[in-house]
């Protein structure tokens, strides 16, 4: 789910059951768990009183998502409670009760994240020992550097394909005038 911000203030936090199979009763079975997710959407925005009512301001959590997906697209959940959150005139939409195997993927997930923060720590604190200077440099000095970088690197191809180019034009390739086959049987 995104991230709130400790500024945010939410203005609205309500539980429902939202009663999906009779959304997608009579929709066909490769559409049904799309529809589900759409039926939940419009659920929502109707109940927690989302602008025009736009779905597109309804923010469904990854897990929640994978809760009504899980039995397939042809099968997915009746119904499904969940806690919604409206902060800034977005709601956020996640599951009320967690299931078991979906806390174990939450914590995974999180272990995850953290251990991608911390490979970008020590990546950093590597750097640390260089040069003082280094330390100094903006980032305005670091995203010169990197075009500077990048521009020379262009330059490099677009000169071996230019050598390339006037290499293949100056060489000259020696055929046979007479290509065809000589008939050794006639000859006699």
């Amino acid at each position: 789910m995104a991230e709130i911000k400790v500024e945010d203030k939410i203005e609205l936090e309500r539980e429902y059951v939202v009663p999906m199979r009779r959304g997608f009763l009579k929709v066909p079975c490769y559409r049904k768990a799309k529809k589900a997710v759409m039926v939940l959407k419009e659920f929502i925005a109707k109940h927690m009183k989302v602008e025009n009512r736009d779905v597109r301001k309804v923010k469904l959590d990854m897990y929640l998502n994978e809760e009504i997906w899980h039995r397939g697209i042809k099968n997915p959940l009746h119904k499904v409670k969940v806690k919604a959150k409206k902060i800034n005139g977005i709601v956020y939409v996640e599951l009320a009760e967690v299931p078991d195997f979906v806390k174990f993927k939450m914590a995974r997930m999180a272990k995850r994240n953290d251990k991608v923060q911390k490979t970008e720590i020590t990546h950093d604190v590597k750097n640390d020992h260089t040069e003082e200077s280094e330390k100094v440099k903006t980032v305005e000095q670091k995203t010169e550097e990197s075009e500077k970088g990048k521009a020379t690197q262009e330059a490099g191809i677009k000169e071996n394909k230019a050598k390339a180019k006037a290499q293949k034009q100056t060489q000259q390739v020696k055929h046979e005038k007479n290509t065809t086959p000589k008939r050794t049987v006639l000859q006699r």
